[in-house]
């Protein structure tokens, strides 16, 4: 029922025309006849029955309504709506709010609701419209035979039309399923997830997102750090492409009261992708993210990470430290793995070896060692780190400091000879020190290993196929910090948008950067305590550059845009 129907069965109650019993009567009556196939929307059979019992007739409830309510009636049967109003709203959105648009004034729009009591429906309406939205009230059943008429809405013929769309493409993926667990019936729902996937590799997304919601079965694909919605598929398939997703991630079918994780190989071509899937259970139903991890990331180069040649320096010359600890900091995200990653490849050589502890093994990497933490077996990071100790290696990579006892570890273990690297969670890189003394570790311990802190955002690059030069505004200079004559030097370029880009603007991304090192001035700072404030201070005191600074550079040479940088850093103290 929604908000309208229940709203005149209160009224039949209060009227003494029904009780109580006889609407759960009615109810289970209603659940056994289940909902209308033709319509794919829920179930009119409890209002149809209430009516039939009460032998009213839907035009003497909708007179009812209309005086309770003061909102005009109308008959949508008589009602023809001319293409350009029919199209103000998509046949997604008339359904989903079971609305359909009879005429506009160029200031409103007068839609008729079955369900007008809905105030936040109406919201969202008047926000998809641009205009304020005038209800007008007709009987729930008698819409959505209209919606059905109007749009040429049909299940079977949405659901044909939905799968005949996904035939082609130039990429084949081959799952790791066996044959003996797929049945005939699966094909549809096999065909539908190869094309997710293969959709999202051609787009070069980073997650593919299948979210349940109330009315829809959502499909997101994150592209540079944004998400970008698909075409939904058909409601009711929801629980088989859920099912269907979870056999190729090799997870329990029957589990759907807890978070699981897993994995699917998909072989594309000759090449093989790893993709990381983790499930949560929502309100209406199980929502899957998988994590599309691209090995090819793992070869790339420092300067395709985004740093500048005397950033690059500095970064090379701390990993090349021979011990000490150094930490990537920024939120989830932030590529703050694919860094390190790139930093353990830059150092992976034969007379090295290197171990890293991770939750979970993200790529697998030729020539390093790695070890999965299970915490269901006693596998913590902790236990692993201790075990790591003792294989003598050269390097320790640590996925994340979580605590006090991973964090002694790693600092002990950098204080006898080992190069840690690890990633932490803040804001910043001074920030770093102060997260670790805030977990338990002794300042005096924090400033004998600690290295660097290298804090990083992502930014979207301009697309190389369209980008091209623009003057910028006397608003932009300001916030940049230069003056008319500075600028001319500068490469100030934007993307036009084109079909390598989506018409975004936009392809790839790159790293802003804050490296923090720790100097013996800064040492005797960390030692004595003092605030994370001075210690910021007198880093950019000693030529520090914070990650918006980074980003303005990168603005200047035509690498990203302003709007960028500005909403991916903070503004200086």
């Amino acid at each position: 029922m929604n908000a309208t129907e229940e709203f005149l069965t209160e009224a039949f109650k209060e009227q003494g025309l029904v009780s109580d019993e006889q609407i759960t009567e009615i109810l289970s009556e209603a659940k056994s006849i289940g909902p209308d196939e033709s319509t794919g929307q829920e179930s009119l059979d409890f209002m149809n029955l209430l009516l039939e019992r009460l032998e009213l007739s839907t035009e003497e409830v909708v007179g009812y309504l209309a005086a309770e309510l003061k909102i005009d009636p109308v008959d949508v049967s008589e009602v023809n709506p001319s293409e350009e109003i029919v199209g103000l709203l998509s046949a997604e959105t008339a359904r989903q709010y079971e609305a359909l648009p009879l005429g506009t004034d160029g200031v409103s729009v007068d839609l008729a609701l079955g369900d007008p009591i809905d105030q936040d429906a109406i919201d969202n309406l008047s926000h998809i419209l641009g205009k304020a939205v005038n209800p007008r009230l007709a009987y729930r059943g008698d819409i959505l035979q209209a919606i059905g008429r109007t749009y040429g809405f049909d299940q079977a013929e949405k659901e044909k039309d939905f799968f005949e769309g996904l035939e082609g493409g130039e990429i084949k993926i081959e799952d790791n399923v066996r044959p003996e667990d797929v049945s005939e019936d699966d094909a549809p729902i096999i065909k539908f997830v190869h094309s997710v996937i293969k959709d999202a590799l051609e787009m070069r997304a980073s997650d593919i997102h299948m979210e349940p919601l109330e009315k829809k079965f959502r499909i997101r694909f994150r592209i540079d750090g944004k998400l970008i919605e698909q075409q939904d598929p058909p409601k009711r398939l929801q629980p088989s492409i859920i099912s269907r997703t979870k056999l190729m991630a090799d997870v329990s079918l029957a589990e759907k009261r807890v978070p699981l994780d897993g994995r699917i190989n998909v072989k594309v071509g000759q090449k093989v992708i790893d993709l990381r899937v983790s499930t949560l259970p929502t309100v209406h139903g199980e929502s899957i993210v998988m994590r599309i991890l691209d090995k090819e990331s793992l070869s790339l180069g420092l300067p395709q990470l985004g740093f500048f040649s005397d950033d690059q320096s500095v970064f090379e010359k701390v990993i090349n430290m021979p011990d000490g600890i150094f930490l990537v900091t920024g939120p989830t995200g932030s590529g703050k793995s694919t860094t390190l990653y790139s930093a353990l490849n830059v150092i992976n050589q034969p007379d090295r070896k290197i171990i890293t502890v991770e939750d979970p093994v993200e790529y697998e990497v030729p020539g390093i060692n790695q070890v999965q933490v299970r915490t269901e077996v006693g596998m913590t990071f902790s236990a692993a780190l201790r075990a790591m100790l003792r294989q003598a290696p050269n390097i320790v990579m640590v996925g994340e400091i979580r605590d006090l006892e991973t964090a002694e570890i790693a600092i002990n273990a950098s204080l006898t000879g080992h190069m840690v690297f690890s990633t932490l969670h803040t804001n910043d890189a001074p920030s770093a020190v102060s997260r670790l003394v805030d977990m338990g570790v002794k300042p005096f311990l924090v400033s004998a290993s600690l290295r660097a802190a290298l804090a990083q955002r992502l930014v979207r690059s301009i697309c190389q196929n369209c980008k091209s030069p623009y003057e910028p505004s006397g608003a932009e200079l300001a916030v940049l910090g230069i003056n008319q004559e500075q600028a001319a030097g500068a490469s100030f370029m934007k993307g036009a948008g084109c079909s390598k880009c989506g018409d975004k603007g936009y392809r790839g991304r790159k790293g802003v950067f804050e490296i923090f090192v720790v100097n013996s001035e800064l040492e005797e700072m960390i030692y004595n305590n003092v605030s994370i404030v001075e210690l910021r201070s007198k880093a950019r005191e000693m030529g520090m550059r914070s990650m918006r600074s980074d980003g303005f550079r990168k603005v200047l040479a035509g690498v990203t845009t302003l709007d960028e940088v500005l909403m991916v850093t903070t503004e200086e103290e």
